[in-house]
């Protein structure tokens, strides 16, 4: 819950926003809210996913198609974020209820871009290690965009409808996952 006191012109949160108030208090410890600081970092531009796909293909012949297509399914999907935003046009959060824990490049909440990125990177991560452990981190990002009182809950949960939609097309469009035998498990 923010410090700052409720201004008359809003009255008490309602709908989304007394969501998000609801989430920031059961969760907005300040260790909680330094790791969904840490994840915002990571998420900012995709640029996080892009590193560990840039990572994973050099470290894995194996693997490499498969996780170029990670750096490139995080990337489209946050292109596409950006395209929404543009057109939907909503703003952030700005209930004095609400916490806002960090900064932001742009006023426009809807989606997530961080969600949807994240989602997509996830979701192919599980395509590329054959496991599906990276499902995981969908609704760990998604929740620390709420703990930071960046975006309302439908902001989070149409970037991971947005997000899951762009990693599908991007498999689709790859192809079936080729695995090349070799003698070197990387």
């Amino acid at each position: 819950m923010s410090d700052r006191p409720l201004d008359s012109r809003y009255g008490p949160p309602s709908g989304e926003t007394a969501v998000l108030v609801a989430v920031q208090s059961g969760l907005a410890a300040p260790p909680v809210v330094s790791a969904a600081r840490t994840l915002s970092h990571f998420g900012e531009h995709a640029a996080g996913w892009v590193g560990v796909a840039a990572l994973g293909a050099a470290l894995s012949r194996r693997r490499r198609r498969d996780m170029l297509l990670v750096g490139a399914g995080a990337l489209a999907a946050h292109a596409a974020a950006i395209a929404i935003k543009l057109v939907v046009r909503r703003a952030r959060p700005d209930h004095p209820a609400v916490a806002v824990n960090a900064a932001t490049p742009s006023a426009l909440s809807f989606p997530s871009a961080h969600a949807t990125s994240s989602t997509a990177a996830a979701m192919l991560l599980c395509r590329a290690t054959g496991s599906r452990l990276p499902l995981v981190l969908i609704p760990v990002m998604a929740l620390s965009r709420l703990v930071l009182g960046v975006h309302y809950p439908t902001d989070v949960l149409a970037g991971i409808v947005v997000g899951a939609s762009v990693a599908g097309t991007a498999s689709r469009l790859a192809g079936p996952r080729k695995e090349t035998p070799s003698a070197d498990p990387r």
